[in-house]
């Protein structure tokens, strides 16, 4: 038996028994819109409350079920609205999902409030960050107030709340967002590059690249589909979206904005691209993906500019630290799964100490013995896999 949700837009909550499940960040914007829509809620956390922040909750009328899950909760809901790190796999969603109950993504809930915006998706296995905030900054220099967010700090229900604040929206979306979303449709799409991660939550990677292609599965003849030429798997996917296409390419291949020598050429129009920020011809794909995301929503080329001109760069994402006695210190641990520790080390030329290690997603190490050849002179490994990436 399945229970169908009224979707308007906006989704229509009034009344109905809402779980939300995890108490991060997007689990409390959850709460606040659904409560503001009138639903009854229950918050479950496998966390128990001593490990818990829960003073935002005074005052609301949430029940809380914390310290494990409960699968009658799930049963009895109306609606199941996962956080975005709680796996879709977990056995209670599993059993909810076979019993009929929705399952939606607190981004699919929250922009059903917002289709009255543009919207630009961001997604792709890596620069989905420094991606959005790039085309955040651009807007930024147009006047045009985006928020930015979703996958990237603050959860699309917080603009939902408020959404007299913004022009614009710009969100960044992981698979596991993706993944819960029915309605969700951007003005702009745009998908960066496709490489294996995260095969410990989605199981294949045709599974992984069927989560990332629910970006643009909605699209309409007007929406635009930003992708790349240079990720064959990316074109391949790509080949039947719906929407018009524009494509960017730092590898010599035709596209309709090519990067190269530090600047981005669209259609005649030249952009600069220098800096720290977005050193690397990684950084240079993202900047001409937020080229193409920014044109295509009417920015003019000189608030394009003064964009790329402006941008400062994320945390933890080839970050400038320090340079001492002529050494840079390069903060890159939001390098998560091997390819993007690849495109990492390929934005720098030879001399590199390298720190590398973590826990592991199920990937070949074997890649990154190319791309250390010749730049790595002293490797060092830490935490569970440091020991396996030294072996490699």
């Amino acid at each position: 038996m399945s229970r169908d949700l009224t979707y308007g837009p906006p989704y229509r909550l009034t009344g109905l028994n809402v779980l939300v499940v995890g108490v991060a960040r997007s689990g409390q914007a959850a709460v606040r819109l659904c409560l503001r829509e009138g639903a009854r809620l229950t918050l479950t956390d496998r966390r128990g409350a001593e490990s818990l922040d829960l003073e935002w909750l005074e005052g609301r009328p949430v029940r809380l079920k914390l310290g494990g899950h409960q699968v009658d909760d799930f049963l009895s809901a109306d609606l199941v609205l996962p956080s975005p790190g709680v796996p879709i796999g977990l056995p209670e969603l599993k059993a909810a999902r076979q019993a009929g109950v929705p399952i939606l993504g607190e981004a699919e809930i929250a922009a059903s409030f917002l289709t009255a915006l543009p919207m630009v998706g961001v997604t792709g296995t890596n620069g989905k960050s420094t991606t959005t905030a790039l085309i955040g900054a651009i807007l930024e220099a147009a006047g045009r107030r985006p928020f930015v967010g979703g996958n990237l700090g603050r959860p699309l229900s917080e603009a939902a709340l408020e959404p007299d604040d913004y022009q614009s929206l710009v969100v960044e979306l992981s698979s596991f967002q993706l993944e819960t979303t029915q309605h969700m449709r951007p003005n702009v799409a745009v998908f960066l590059n496709l490489a294996s991660d995260h095969l410990d939550w989605h199981g294949s990677f045709e599974a992984y690249a069927r989560a990332k292609a629910r970006l643009w599965a909605r699209m309409r003849a007007g929406d635009v589909l930003v992708a790349s030429a240079d990720d064959e798997t990316v074109a391949a996917l790509v080949e039947d979206a719906p929407g018009r296409r524009l494509t960017f390419s730092v590898e010599g291949r035709e596209a309709d904005a090519v990067g190269g020598a530090g600047e981005i050429v669209f259609r005649g129009e030249r952009y600069r691209v220098r800096g720290p920020a977005l050193r690397g011809p990684h950084n240079l794909a993202n900047a001409a993906a937020a080229v193409l995301a920014a044109r295509s929503l009417d920015v003019p080329p000189d608030a394009v500019q003064a964009g790329l001109d402006a941008f400062p760069g994320l945390p933890h994402r080839l970050e400038l630290v320090r340079e001492h006695a002529g050494v840079q210190w390069v903060d890159d641990s939001k390098a998560t799964n091997v390819d993007s520790a690849v495109t990492a080390l390929r934005a720098f030329e030879g001399g590199l100490v390298w720190i590398a290690g973590g826990r592991g997603k199920g990937a070949s190490y074997a890649p990154l013995r190319d791309a250390a050849r010749g730049r790595v002179r002293l490797l060092l490994g830490i935490g569970e896999e440091g020991p396996a990436i030294v072996r490699e």
